[in-house]
């Protein structure tokens, strides 16, 4: 499957680093296999795009470009953040698709040959919206997603349930 890959969105909070809350870029911790797994995909020419809900961007909390610094330290290629809180009904927070079809844009991606991992049901959900694979990570957020969604068991499951980010990287390069 990795040669077939044009692009992986992976979630922050919950799927890199930190817990089922979101953290400010001071305060977020990586998982001890994140870097790695990135540094993995990457050796594999897969671009990489973190893809993430940052509400308190526009409440003042953190900014967009503390966002940016942490991210691209990390090694992402680029960066899907949604400054807005959900009660604002923009287009670009998950699970709506407003961030992956501008950064399908901006990169040439079809996205159906590309791939989201998060800890969340909207992260599964936006990517099955552009007909993109899906993996949840049971990292963060992840077993309460799985157990809350047993009803979505069926058109809406993830295409693989990863137990992090570690295996999800390892099942892309051997599928």
């Amino acid at each position: 499957m990795a040669s077939c890959i044009q692009a992986v969105f992976i979630d922050r909070d919950g799927t890199i680093g930190g817990d089922d809350t979101v953290h400010y870029p001071k305060d977020f911790t990586l998982f001890s296999f994140s870097l790695k797994t990135i540094h993995l995909l990457k050796e594999h020419n897969i671009k990489l795009f973190a893809f993430t809900n940052q509400p308190g961007i526009s409440s003042g909390e953190a900014t967009k470009n503390e966002f940016i610094n942490e991210l691209t330290s990390f090694g992402f290629d680029d960066f899907c953040i949604c400054p807005h809180h959900h009660t604002t009904g923009c287009t670009c927070r998950k699970p709506s698709i407003g961030m992956l079809i501008e950064a399908a844009r901006k990169h040439q991606l079809d996205l159906s040959k590309c791939v989201i991992i998060g800890d969340r049901w909207t992260d599964i959900e936006a990517g099955r919206k552009v007909g993109a694979k899906t993996i949840l990570v049971q990292t963060g957020a992840g077993k309460k997603a799985l157990a809350e969604n047993k009803h979505e068991q069926t058109k809406n499951s993830p295409h693989y349930i990863a137990t992090n980010l570690e295996e999800a990287g390892k099942w892309l390069l051997k599928a």
